[in-house]
Formats: C-alpha cells, structure tokens, sequence
C-alpha cells in the first residue's frame, strides 16, 4: 500500500494495530501519566475489514498512515467506548472511508451522538451479549457499563480467541514494545497498579462481577488487546491471567498489607509525628510508604493506598483548615472510594487546631475502622507526644496484619 512514516504492526495474521503512541503525555485528568500513553486501535482484516476503535483527534494522522499501510478500505467501525482518547479520529476515519456500519452499545450510540453532531455513519446499537458475523469474522460484544464509562463495552472474536478489552486491563505508558512479554515486569506491575487505582478502583465491585461473568463464559482469551499499554499474550511471560489475577485481587480487596503515612507539614511538627507512626508500624515488619503530599502526586498516593491495609493522615491546621496539599490528596482519594481501610489521624496547630477533627470527620466517610486515638498537639510535640504516635503505628500495623 506504499511507504509510510507509520505503518501497522501484526498482532497475529489479519490483525493489526493501528493506534498512535504519545510520548508526551503527563496527565490524564488528574492522573500523572509519567511514561506517558498509547491509544491502541485494530484493524482486522478480510471480506469487510473492521476498525475496533479509534485515538485521541491530536493523532489522527498516525492512525490513517498505520491504516493505509494495510489497505485503502475500512468496511465498518466498532466504538468500545467513546471516551474521546478512543473516538476523537472517528470523524475523519468516517470522512475518509465512508464505511457501511459504526457499531456501539446502547449507551455508546447516545454517547457518539452527543460529542459528534452530524456524523456520515449513524451508530448503530449492537445487543449485549449478541454474535454478528461481518465477513470472515466473529464478534460478540459485552457491555460492561461504568468500566469505566457507561457505553464501556468488549469486543471478543470467538474463532480467534481475542479480547478488545477497550480500557480494562490496560494502562499508560508509552514504548515501542506492543506486546507485555517485551516489557519489564516490574514495570508492567506499577503501571498496572496505578491505571487500577486510578481509573477503576470506584468500580471495584462491577470488575469482580464482570471477571466472575466472564469466567462462567467460558472466556479465557489467548490476547487481551487493551485501548491503553501493551497486549497479554498467552504462552509467554505476560499471560492474560496475569493482569486479570491482579485486577481481581484489588477488586475483592486482597494482599493489602501496607501502611501509608500520608501528610504535609509547615515547621517540621507534623512531619516529625509522621516518622514517628512510622517508626511504630515498621516494628511489626509491616511495609510503610511515608509520602508528604506537597511533594507527591495525588495518583502516586492512591496507588500506594491501593494495597494498604491501614492509612494514617496528619496535617496542621491552617486558616482553620486542613493543609491545602492534603486537602487535595483528601478530596481526590475520597472520589476513588478507598473504602474499608483502617485509619487514625495527627497533627499540629497554633491556637485553633481544626485540621484533626477535620480529618476525623472525611475518614470516618471512608467506611473503615479507627483504630488509635487521634494525637493533636500544640505547636511541637514533646516527646511523650511522639511515644503516642509511634503507638499509634504499633496500632495501625495490627490492624494491617490481623
């Protein structure tokens, strides 16, 4: 089909990916995406070839190469979710092909209509749970609404044993690996972990139902083909069991066997009290992350508090308030519900020493226990203070431990 700058990559024969990589990438509506994205569309190939997703509109021109790189004909379009990092190309791949169909959810279909007004193909809803056959090819299609949007849905090719898992089972990071065995495992983890705690975790309870569901489907795909990262192949290092045991461990709240210590400080008060529940819990053994909110990323934290069994919060009290560093850190994990996790409070004030039953008040929203008393001093703590932190920890660190 002619030389191109990007070209397409095999998955496996008749499939390719045809996405774009963004290296550049550092956010992700409040998500630190350090090693930036990739936003993964595939081209099957056949009697009617079939585009299962799009990218983000800035990389419109990468798709359309990678696609013209195989063939000059895309048949009909298939939108797992229209979130516009998967859809923001779908105008232009619709202006210049013109394809017979765009299929979607029920949800999708609104979704489609309401960002892009007057699109060439009217979508098309496809029933949840339906098989269609388009050419060659199988396909059925499985809603899975608010993961993590409400038009969510997968794509699986029966015959072929591939999983379009659109944002389930992914993550960002840019590379020009496209398969998770090339990729270091450790890495893989993190950023798996991160993508988790970030996006799905709110949703923690439909991915445990949704795994269980495709379970007693039968469902065991060779390739989970995700719309963010690399792709799991089985019979290599990076089987799709892999990262679906890790999503159905954070789903049902397994393996959370860490402390984090999360806090901000203003003359060194807080900061020291902080050490000092640390100190407490490392005692037990218990894995502790300490992290000042001021010089860490919100996503960063929530990654840490998604295999934490116990957290603790301290701030000072300023303009008859939380830290506004933590406050921040407050307000963004409470939307992630890290709910059920043990949890005590400290801090420091002048005169006023409303950040403590502030805090008191926001954990006792996260459904979990309070384990210790909380420890609120006036300006520094004496050392009798510091023996109730690090008791506090001693305390924390048994709750994390059973």
């Amino acid at each position: 089909m002619g030389d191109r700058a990007f070209r397409a990559v095999e998955v496996t024969p008749g499939i390719h990916w045809v996405g774009a990589v963004d290296w550049d990438v550092r956010d992700f509506h409040g998500y630190e995406t350090s090693r930036g994205s990739t936003y993964n569309a595939f081209l099957i190939t056949g009697r009617r070839n079939v585009l299962v997703d799009t990218v983000k509109a800035a990389f419109t021109e990468q798709l359309m190469q990678r696609i013209a790189s195989v063939t000059d004909r895309v048949d009909v379009v298939i939108s797992n979710h229209s979130e516009a990092d998967h859809s923001g190309a779908l105008p232009a791949v619709l202006e210049a092909f013109g394809p017979e169909r765009l299929l979607a959810s029920g949800a999708g279909v609104e979704n489609l209509q309401a960002h892009y007004h007057g699109l060439r193909v009217p979508p098309e809803k496809v029933e949840n749970g339906g098989t269609l056959t388009i050419g060659d090819n199988r396909f059925t299609f499985l809603e899975t609404r608010m993961l993590h949007w409400p038009d969510s849905m997968f794509t699986f090719m029966p015959d072929r044993n591939i999983l379009f898992s659109q944002d389930a089972f992914g993550m960002h990071m840019a590379g020009n690996h496209l398969f998770a065995h090339d990729c270091d495992p450790g890495v893989l983890r993190r950023e798996s972990a991160m993508y988790y705690a970030n996006i799905l975790n709110p949703y923690s309870k439909l991915v445990a139902n949704l795994i269980s569901k495709v379970e007693e489907m039968g469902i065991r795909p060779h390739i989970i083909a995700p719309d963010h990262g690399p792709l799991w192949v089985a019979g290599t290092s990076a089987e799709p069991g892999w990262v679906v045991g890790l999503w159905k461990g954070w789903a049902e709240g397994a393996g959370r066997r860490s402390l984090v210590v999360l806090y901000d400080t203003m003359w060194g008060a807080t900061g020291a009290m902080a050490r000092a529940v640390a100190e407490g819990a490392a005692e037990s053994g218990v894995p502790v992350r300490v992290l000042r909110a001021g010089l860490t990323h919100r996503s960063v934290a929530a990654t840490e508090v998604l295999e934490a069994g116990a957290l603790a919060f301290g701030s000072p009290t300023l303009n008859n308030g939380i830290f506004p560093a933590l406050a921040d850190h407050l307000e963004y994990l409470k939307g992630l519900r890290f709910h059920g996790r043990a949890w005590a409070v400290f801090g420091s004030h002048g005169w006023s020493g409303e950040a403590v039953p502030r805090l008191e008040k926001a954990l006792e929203e996260w459904k979990g226990p309070k384990v210790a008393d909380s420890v609120a001093v006036r300006f520094t703590p004496a050392e009798a203070d510091l023996i109730r932190c690090r008791a506090m920890g001693v305390s924390l660190s048994k709750a994390v431990v059973g």
